[in-house]
C-alpha cells in the first residue's frame, strides 16, 4: 500500500517530477501526460457515480466502474514505469486478464441494447452524460500514451547497459484503455435506457437530413 503522510513535497516547483522508478523528468513529457491523462479520466468515472445518487445504474455496473477506478491507477502506474530490464522497484503492469474482463462486459451488457442505425449525441440523463464525458476522456488519454509511445517506443531498455536511452511504454496499457472506452460507451446508452425510455437516447441526423 501507499502511505501520504504529506501532501505538498515542494519537489515539483520547477518543472520536474519523478516517475514511478524514481527517474527524474519534465512534467510536459509525454509520459507523465499520459499517466496525467489517465488520472483525469478517472474523476470523470467517479463522477458518473457519484451522480448515481438514485441508483440508475444496476449495481452490477457500479461494482464494475469501482474496480476500473481501481485499475486506472494500475493503468497510470504502468504508463510511469519504463520498460527496462532491471526495474529500480518492481512496476505494476496490467494484465490480459483485465482487457479480457472489459470485453466480457462489452458483451454482456452491450447484448441487450438495440442495435443503432445512427451515431448517439452525447446527453441523456445526468448519469449517462458524465459517462459519455468519461468515454472521451478515456480516448484522450489513450492517445496520449500513443504519443508517449512515439517518444520512447516500446521496447524494453537494458537499464544496465544503457543509461541515455529511456524504456519504452507498455501496450498493454493502452490496450486497455482503448477497451475502457468502449465499455464506457456501451455504459452510457445502459444508463440513457434505465427506465426502458428512448427519449434519454438522442440519434445524430445527419445534415441534409434535419429538415425532414
Amino acid at each position: 500500500m501507499v502511505t501520504l503522510s504529506r501532501i505538498y513535497t515542494r519537489t515539483g516547483d520547477h518543472g520536474s517530477t519523478r516517475l514511478a522508478d524514481g527517474t527524474i523528468t519534465t512534467k510536459t513529457g509525454p509520459r507523465v501526460e499520459a499517466y496525467g491523462s489517465v488520472d483525469a479520466a478517472n474523476t470523470t468515472i467517479g463522477l458518473a457515480l457519484a451522480f448515481d445518487a438514485g441508483k440508475i445504474l444496476p449495481e452490477r455496473i457500479r461494482h464494475a466502474l469501482s474496480l476500473i477506478q481501481n485499475e486506472l491507477f494500475d493503468v497510470g502506474s504502468d504508463l510511469a514505469s519504463p520498460l527496462v530490464t532491471r526495474p529500480r522497484f518492481e512496476p505494476v503492469r496490467m494484465e490480459q486478464r483485465s482487457i479480457d474482463r472489459l470485453e466480457a462486459w462489452c458483451d454482456e451488457f452491450g447484448g441487450p441494447l438495440p442495435t443503432l442505425n445512427s451515431f448517439i449525441l452525447p446527453g441523456g440523463n445526468p448519469v449517462g452524460a458524465q459517462l459519455h464525458v468519461a468515454r472521451t476522456a478515456v480516448r484522450s488519454a489513450e492517445r496520449a500514451a500513443w504519443r508517449a509511445v512515439e517518444a520512447y517506443g516500446t521496447d524494453i531498455v537494458d537499464n544496465a547497459e544503457s543509461e541515455a536511452r529511456e524504456g519504452g511504454v507498455d501496450e498493454l496499457a493502452i490496450t486497455y484503455l482503448n477497451r475502457l472506452s468502449d465499455l464506457l460507451f456501451i455504459l452510457a446508452r445502459v444508463a440513457n435506457r434505465a427506465d426502458d425510455r428512448d427519449a434519454d437516447e438522442v440519434l445524430w441526423i445527419p445534415a441534409g437530413h434535419r429538415d425532414e
